[in-house]
This record gives structure tokens, sequence and C-alpha cells, in this order.
């Protein structure tokens, strides 16, 4: 594994971890209110740190094309673990691996396969027993289908921008995603300050770890590899989500999610088959 991919790996550890982060933080605070929090934190220190240099006018609408991205995959996902389990949300995210190559096909002319089709059906078939075997599917797992589809887009696009400035990239889509989390919390559930010490190690560990650090290295190193490769490195999120999850507050899933799960990590082992 080259250089790059094992530090895609360790982005996707840190990712894995804020889940439990995110459910517990939610106990106190609105959805999108703690997004707000967590990119207005991340744009601050990315200004702080990098200063000018993340003002680039060249990566400014591009990252604005990210920042929507991330907020429809952050705002969809974090409504979602509000009626859905923490391990159920992490591997339902990483649906976002087979969703890829076909939003490839269409952004960056990607090849389809049979394979893709064939993973598509098992991923199908495992959220249909993650969610509990039931045509009616949890609301909070049918929003994290759509957060994964956005971090699908987010993931090509990435690929697609790749010989900008990879910090001034990472600022704008952080920064955009701030705006957007910001107005939608402003109008639809009202600025208010967490008074309890949980949401904010929640928002301080998203912020830091998983925004500032994880999405610049992203933007800088995704570039050294090809979308769906990153895609299949960040398929492990769902793993580290579980286990976190597990650790930080004893969630454990049914039979039948454990099936279902098993499905989705075989359908995204289909697809390193086929790439």
């Amino acid at each position: 594994m080259k250089r790059a991919e094992l530090i895609l790996l360790g982005i996707t550890t840190i990712w894995g971890f804020t889940f439990p982060a995110m459910k517990v933080s939610l106990s106190y605070m609105s959805p999108i209110l703690f997004l707000a929090y967590r990119f207005g934190i991340a744009s601050s220190l990315m200004l702080l740190i990098f200063r000018g240099r993340v003002l680039k006018k060249e990566a400014f609408l591009e990252g604005a094309l990210l920042g929507i991205t991330l907020f429809f995959g952050h705002g969809f996902q974090i409504v979602g673990l509000k009626y859905t389990s923490a391990s159920n949300s992490a591997f339902i995210t990483s649906l976002y691996v087979i969703f890829t190559p076909f939003i490839a096909y269409f952004l960056l002319g990607d090849i389809l396969k049979r394979r893709d089709f064939l993973s598509l059906g098992i991923a199908m078939l495992g959220l249909y027993l993650i969610s509990g075997a039931s045509l009616n599917f949890n609301y909070g797992d049918l929003l994290t289908v759509l957060c994964a589809l956005s971090f699908a887009f987010q993931i090509v696009l990435v690929q697609k921008f790749g010989e900008k400035d990879y910090i001034s990239l990472a600022f704008w889509q952080i920064f955009w995603n701030f705006l957007f989390s910001s107005a939608y919390a402003a109008f639809f559930e009202g600025i208010k300050i967490p008074n309890a010490l949980s949401p904010w190690l929640g928002i301080l560990y998203t912020g830091i770890f998983a925004t500032v650090i994880a999405f610049t290295l992203q933007v800088k190193y995704q570039k050294e590899t090809k979308a769906h490769k990153a895609a299949l490195i960040y398929s492990s999120e769902p793993i580290f989500g579980h286990i976190s999850a597990f650790l930080t507050i004893g969630e454990i899933l049914s039979t039948r999610g454990y099936l279902g799960a098993m499905l989705i990590l075989g359908a995204i082992w289909n697809e390193i088959r086929n790439h």
C-alpha cells in the first residue's frame, strides 16, 4: 500500500470514531447546529494556521460545490443519527463505495462493469436486513442512504478538482459547509450554546481531527490514487465506527443487523475485486 493510501486509511479511522461522538452530542443539541459549530471551529483553525494561503480564488467555486456535497452528506447523516444507531449509520454510510463508480461514470467517464451492478444488488439486500428486514425502512436509515450518495459525489469531485491547491480547496469546502449549516440552524433550529461538556468534546473532536486534519489530508493525498480505490479504503469506516460505538456507548446489532452488515461489507469487497 502506498504512503498516500496509508494516510487515507488513517483518515478513515478518525472518521469511524465520529459516529458515537455525534450520537452522544445529539442528546444535548440540534443536529445541524452541531455541524455549524463543528465546521465553524474548523474554518477558524484553518484560517489561523494557514492564513492567506487558504483564501485563493482559484478554488472558490470548486470549494463551494464540495461544500454543498458535504453539507448534504453530513446533514443527512447527523439527522439520520437521531433515528438510527451509530453502528447502522456507519455501515449504511459506507454505501458510498458502491455509489462512487456510478457517479464517476457520469462525471469522469469511468467505465462501469457488471460487478458494479452485482455489488449494488448485494448492498441493497444488506441495507434491507440492517434496517430490520422491512420495506418500511427506518427514517434514519433512509436519510443515511442519501448521506452516502452525497459523500460519493464529494469523493468523485475531489478527484475531479485534484489539480487545485489542496489547502485552499479543503478550506473552502469546510467554510461553505459552515455557512450552509449556520443558515439552516439559524432559520430552522435556533442558535444555542451547549452548557455541557459532552457535546463540546464531540464538536472539538469532529472539528479538529475529523475535519481540519482529515479533509486537508484527503484533498492532498486522494489525488495520488484513483477515486474508486480511495472509496474502497474509506470502506473500512463502518468497522471502526461499530468498534468505537461498542467501546464507548455499548452498541450491538441484532443477528439480522450483523448479517446485513456482512452483506454490505461483502459488496464492498466485490468492488475491490472489481477494480
